[in-house]
């Protein structure tokens, strides 16, 4: 869609400020001016700020686009959002208002979010990010590690990302299980695991990793007793949403030393800086940076510039129609 003015667009939750050098914004002609949000935008001033734009282009699931946003943005015309899917945008409503919703490939994501949740695993055997602050610090082993050889690694969710720690669980020497809503013995024994019980996963593993998609049926999933049923000193593992856990009842086994956690999603994101898990010496915690890799990087902002390009010409390129 060819526009006679000037063409406004807002490359939002750039947090490493690399948006600008990772694709050919430039190429879009004089006539596009770019502006890179590194900061998140508040909710509250979100309809203020970011009415001027025509474009905007979101990071995953960062900045929420729900009905009444949209409603208060009437130059938008169109929306870029990075990987395949992002349920936090109300892809109906901006249809509705005639604003064209794209988006980009998946890219690396789920290979690297599966190596990273393999990372967190063993920076919690091994007390990591102590003993790196230790060395930091002048200091000399205080921790005594584990071992994974021979423990038993529970998958709740065994897709793709779920079935590659699967495979590095085994390559380790863990014994795999999974369980999901509806993953049968032979699912199961295609992607590298054995078939459990919901309750014997939580009460048998050393470690439980958290492969699901949030959605109403699987926010909470982890709950009180799910919690209660794992063994002293376990590992949880959460790469996939944060919601997927009750975090009240996290919070207390956290407190109570019952457990160890490795977490990569949250709530609330970014993490507020107060937050009571940042204060607990038994939880590992990354900044949501599963999918977070230079290529995929790359491939995300090169895919925007190239639907933004597309639009203007009158013939999108991915979009989203569901």
């Amino acid at each position: 869609m060819t526009q006679a003015h000037g063409i406004r667009v807002a490359v939002l939750d750039d947090y490493q400020g690399v948006a600008a050098g990772l694709a050919d914004w430039a190429g879009l002609g004089p006539d596009v001016a770019v502006d890179f949000f590194r900061e998140p935008v508040p909710p509250a001033e979100a309809a203020a700020r970011l009415a001027p734009y025509d474009v905007l282009c979101l990071m995953r699931e960062r900045m929420p686009l729900d009905a009444a946003l949209a409603a208060a943005l009437p130059a938008l015309k169109l929306v870029v959002f990075t990987g395949g899917r992002n349920p936090s945008v109300d892809t109906a409503a901006l249809r509705a208002r005639g604003v064209t919703v794209c988006n980009t490939r998946n890219g690396e994501g789920g290979i690297a979010t599966a190596e990273l949740t393999v990372a967190l695993m063993l920076a919690c055997a091994r007390a990591l990010p102590r003993e790196f602050a230790n060395m930091a610090g002048g200091r000399w082993q205080e921790t005594l590690g584990e071992g994974l050889e021979g423990r038993t690694l529970g998958l709740v969710g065994l897709g793709r990302i779920g079935a590659r720690v699967a495979a590095v669980g085994r390559a380790l020497g863990m014994r795999v299980t999974a369980w999901s809503p509806n993953l049968t013995p032979e699912r199961a024994e295609a992607g590298g695991a054995t078939l459990a019980a919901r309750e014997d996963l939580f009460s048998q593993s050393d470690v439980i990793s958290l492969h699901m998609v949030l959605a109403p049926s699987t926010r909470g999933i982890v709950g009180p007793a799910e919690i209660a049923r794992m063994r002293p000193g376990a590992i949880l593992i959460n790469t996939s949403r944060g919601p997927l856990i009750d975090e009240a009842a996290l919070l207390a086994a956290l407190g109570e030393g019952r457990i160890r956690v490795g977490l990569d999603v949250f709530d609330r994101e970014p993490l507020p800086a107060d937050h009571p898990l940042r204060a607990l010496p038994n939880a590992v915690l990354t900044p949501h940076l599963g999918y977070v890799t230079q290529s995929t990087f790359r491939m995300f902002y090169e895919d925007t510039v190239e639907a933004i390009a597309a639009w203007r010409q009158g013939a999108p390129v991915r979009v989203v129609t569901a």
